[in-house]
């Protein structure tokens, strides 16, 4: 096996070639065609909005669907996206030359305000068709609002914070009455807080946004032109409606934190992306004069949100005093500059302008971008045109961008969905890993893609990485189909084969003693997969094989359990002389077979323990199979070992109630061996029924005549029904057994004598005991004192017998006087008999002339009929008719018979010329015979009521309606 791993490693270093030959010609090095078969939607997809405004476009706002526009001098439109055929066009009611110069509107689309070039300020509700002045906001040219998100609502706004030109931060809130359209002041409050600076003094706020941290942390942003100040502080819990004063007053003495840069636009504007509604923003973009300022926003910082900063230069064809920015905004990996004729989209990941959109003359210069980030659009107008750019697919190339900058992680993160991106951010991963000198890293992410796998393993074997050559196997193994079922096999038999080499140069080497149990456990836990079992059970012998070739008996031996080979471990135990290890594997695992096959080998070391086995098996053994092991065991053995194998025979003889006649006679062969005591107690247990004898009876007879035991023979004659052979033997042993034998024949009185005579002649001629002779005639009431004397001598005396003769003859006469008795008694009761007959023939019924029939209940005197003794009637043919049915086959037969005999008797004679003594003679002779056969008739018809005789009894169960009528009769009452 290990040539073959050779010859394949071999193989690989002329495979490279034709790889390398092939990638020459085009053919790529990933399974996946990155082809597109049609022209994809570009991210960002403009669109115009076909609408005409019937003035100019002064100022466009748009939040959660709510889009507010201000047309000419006095008209404000607004319309719900979700129905953009309803607008709904408000007047502001002004007369002077006031223009609208800012319009603010909440994230909730509930609350505008509109900023008047005449430092005025308007306030509208979206649930309300009137403008309403903010008197308190009078003489402030408002730049910018911070709304308050978290406190906001569709009628109040909570305290929120105002940015005006001349650098104040003020803080104030709105609200609508709920008595009335509104109260008498909808601005509670409008106090300042702050005032930003710069060098030459205060500046115009140009942006403010309020977010909220973690532990009640605010964090508050605040941009002029140049600068970007952060105001962080905790508002106590619970007096969040009080405002913003407490984080602003921290900083009365001394500046806030601050990013500067030297260039001016004249104004900023900074943007933020918010992944979810109700969440924070995860980033920001900062336009001022130098470029755009952009990262990450992280709240867990202390003192500054800002994190990740980078900053995009304006590149030349961006002239700060020819074609400024006008507005930005930000995507989640994109920011969009608005110039005056174009946009240009940014990525934020490598600075690189992915995209721009040239619009033409004549729909004017650009003049505002704004977007919706509840819905993510975007929204540019001119002063008589408005688009909307959908995003679309933002993240379809981040994929390439992060790992071209090497961040791995996010890119397969963004390209999960697409097999054919997801294996080449892997390809690169690996090289890069692999360049770096992380051959483990490099091996997972090489399993994982769709590149050549000999190149791959044969750069693991020219840069001597064995172990991240295994890591890419088992990874690629890993990844293989149910269905590959030759590739399964090669990587499981290559990883096989890599293990032992690794394990065996670390077995040699102590100072590598825990790595070598780290390697160890894993390519055990690799016997053991479960996705393995199948591949490792079809190539075992395989395996086997490569685990020899490297004398690693340990593994072949775990690996054996894991495919449940207990045969080969057990062998291997038994090869090394660890008879307990082989014994607790087949206790353990409790394979029949294999106790069977190993029981001769072990019984032979460890006798006791092997029965144990075998006893806490139970009936799972066939104990005859066991039987050839205990054989040569017990041959061999001294009478203590072979009493193990009796003890396993007894267990199954009286707990498992064994009946296979092998497993007794055995038994009954090693009690006649070495327990001969316990011989007869078997025997009389089984008991005298041969048919409930489980043991040969004649094997068991001849046993015990080889052994001499006459006691058992004489119980087996019993059994046998031998009874003159058992008590011939029984006679041998002992009379008293011998007399035990002899009554055994109970219903044979013949055999039963003959047996006593035996034992009779037994006693007189062999023991010449006449006393006992005479104890023989009382035990049995068959033999007589003439049956015994042919068997004394003749010089015996009478006075031996004198008691014995006087008692036989009281008993011949006691017999005769019983017979007498009898007689007398014989000779009464025919007499009484007789008497009974006599009396019997004069007994007679009467029948009233208005007796009726009990079956048909017409009168009984009209035709033929019987009158029984119980008092019921019936006509000869009623009661014929009655009991017929009811009578077995045969009497059935008979009847008809003795009728048509009657029949014929009852028929005139045809011939008309008989002599007259003929005539006579015949009558004669029909006339009896005609008497005959209605007595015969009599007997079957009569012989019992049908009433109250047995008849009616055996009629009980049977249905009133005849089954094969039953049809008929249900059909007739219908």
């Amino acid at each position: 096996m290990a040539s073959i791993l050779d010859e394949y490693e071999d193989s690989l270093h002329r495979s490279v070639s034709v790889q390398q030959s092939r990638a020459s010609v085009g053919i790529p090095h990933s399974g996946y065609v990155n082809a597109r078969l049609e022209k994809e939607t570009p991210i960002f997809n403009k669109q115009r909005i076909d609408f005409a405004p019937p003035e100019k476009i002064n100022s466009l706002v748009v939040s959660s669907n709510q889009l507010c526009m201000s047309l000419g001098k006095d008209t404000l439109l607004r319309i719900d996206l979700g129905k953009p055929d309803e607008p709904n066009q408000v007047e502001l009611g002004r007369k002077d030359e006031a223009k609208v110069y800012k319009m603010f509107l909440d994230h909730t689309g509930s609350h505008l305000l509109i900023a008047l070039n005449t430092s005025e300020c308007l306030y509208l509700n979206r649930s309300v068709q009137k403008v309403r002045a903010l008197s308190r906001w009078k003489g402030h040219l408002i730049e910018s609002v911070g709304w308050n998100k978290f406190l906001g609502s569709e009628t109040n706004t909570g305290p929120i914070l105002v940015g005006t030109s001349q650098g104040q931060i003020y803080e104030a809130e709105i609200c609508v009455s709920e008595g009335s359209l509104f109260s008498t002041n909808p601005d509670q409050y409008f106090r300042q807080v702050y005032t930003l600076e710069e060098e030459s003094g205060p500046a115009p706020v140009c942006c403010l946004e309020i977010e909220r941290g973690m532990e009640g942390k605010f964090f508050i942003i605040a941009t002029t032109r140049k600068r970007l100040f952060q105001f962080v502080g905790k508002v106590p819990e619970g007096t969040e409606q009080q405002g913003f004063s407490s984080i602003f007053a921290v900083h009365a003495d001394h500046l806030p934190s601050f990013r500067e840069f030297p260039a001016n636009l004249g104004f900023s504007e900074i943007a933020f992306y918010t992944p979810k509604l109700r969440s924070n923003p995860r980033s920001f973009a900062w336009m001022m004069g130098n470029g755009v300022l952009y990262g990450t926003l992280d709240y867990s910082r202390p003192d500054s949100i800002l994190s990740d900063e980078r900053v995009w230069v304006y590149p030349p064809d961006i002239d700060i005093t020819v074609n400024k920015p006008i507005s930005i905004v930000l995507t989640q990996f994109h920011f969009l500059l608005l110039l005056p004729d174009r946009v240009k989209a940014v990525c934020t990941l490598n600075g690189q302008v992915v995209f721009q959109d040239l619009f033409l003359e004549k729909f004017g210069l650009l003049t505002r971008m704004i977007k919706d980030p509840t819905v993510q659009q975007i929204w540019i107008h001119t002063e008589k045109v408005v688009f909307r750019y959908h995003v679309q697919r933002e993240s379809r190339d981040v994929w390439k961008m992060y790992m071209n900058m090497n961040k791995f992680d996010l890119a397969k993160e963004y390209c999960k969905d697409r097999p054919e991106c997801l294996d080449i951010v892997l390809a690169k991963e690996a090289e890069h890993c692999f360049q770096n000198k992380r051959y483990l890293d490099s091996a997972k992410c090489y399993a994982l893609t769709q590149n050549y796998f000999e190149e791959i393993a044969l750069k693991f074997i020219e840069a001597k990485q064995e172990e991240a050559l295994m890591e890419f196997l088992i990874k690629k193994l890993s990844n293989l189909k149910p269905s590959e079922k030759t590739q399964t096999t090669l990587l499981t038999t290559w990883l096989t084969e890599l293990y032992l080499n690794w394990l065996g140069i670390l077995q040699g080497d102590p100072s590598q003693r825990n790595l070598y149990l780290d390697t160890r456990e894993k390519f055990r836990t690799f016997l053991s997969s479960p996705k393995n079992k199948d591949c490792l059970f079809n190539n075992r012998a395989s395996i086997y094989e490569l685990l020899a070739s490297h004398g690693d008996t340990e593994h072949m031996v775990y690996f054996a359990v894991i495919m449940q080979d207990y045969e080969r471990v057990v062998a291997h135990h038994c090869q090394h002389d660890e008879y307990d290890e082989a014994l607790n594997v087949l206790s353990r695992h409790r394979d029949e077979k294999l106790f069977y096959k190993f029981s001769p080998v072990l019984i032979q070391h460890i006798p006791k323990k092997v029965v144990d086995a075998w006893i806490s098996m139970g009936s799972r053994l066939d104990a005859r199979n066991l039987i050839p092991a205990l054989v040569n065991y017990s041959q061999s053995a001294s009478t203590q070992q072979i009493n193990e194998a009796i003890r396993y025979m007894e267990f199954c003889v009286y707990q498992l109630e064994e009946t296979q006649q092998a497993i007794h006679n055995y038994l009954l062969s090693l009690y006649a061996l070495c327990r001969p005591d316990s011989l007869l107690s078997y025997l009389e247990q089984a008991g005298t029924n041969p048919n409930r004898i489980h043991y040969d009876l004649k094997y068991a007879l001849r046993l015990c005549a080889e052994h001499g035991h006459h006691r058992a023979c004489v119980h087996i004659y019993k059994v046998m029904e031998l009874y003159e052979e058992a008590v011939d033997l029984a006679l041998q042993v002992d009379v008293d057994l011998a007399k035990s034998c002899a009554d055994l024949p109970e219903d044979d009185e013949e055999l039963r004598k003959k047996l006593w005579l035996k034992i009779a002649r037994h006693v007189v001629q062999e023991e010449k005991d006449v006393k006992k002779a005479m104890a023989c005639l009382s035990s049995c009431a068959l033999l007589k004192i003439e049956d015994v004397l042919p068997f004394f001598p003749d010089f015996v005396t009478i006075d031996h017998f004198k008691e014995a003769i006087c008692n036989s003859l009281e008993d011949y006469n006691k017999h005769i006087e019983e017979l007498k008795r009898e007689m007398e008694e014989a000779t009464q009761s025919a007499k009484r008999i007789r008497e009974d007959i006599q009396e019997m023939r004069n007994k007679y019924g009467s029948v009233e002339p208005q007796e009726k029939c009990a079956a048909c209940d017409f009168p009984l005197l009209n035709r033929p009929f019987y009158l029984f003794l119980c008092g019921h009637m019936f006509h000869y043919d009623c009661l014929l008719q009655a009991v017929f049915p009811n009578l077995p086959a045969y009497k059935q037969a008979k009847l008809e018979d003795l009728q048509k005999k009657l029949a014929a008797t009852s028929q005139p004679s045809k011939s008309h010329h008989r002599p007259k003594d003929a005539d006579t003679i015949s009558l004669g002779k029909g006339q009896q015979s005609r008497e005959q056969i209605k007595a015969d008739i009599d007997d079957i018809v009569a012989a019992e009521c049908v009433y109250c005789g047995e008849l009616m009894i055996r009629s009980i169960d049977k249905p009133f309606i005849d089954p094969q009528k039953y049809e008929e009769e249900m059909q007739s009452w219908l």
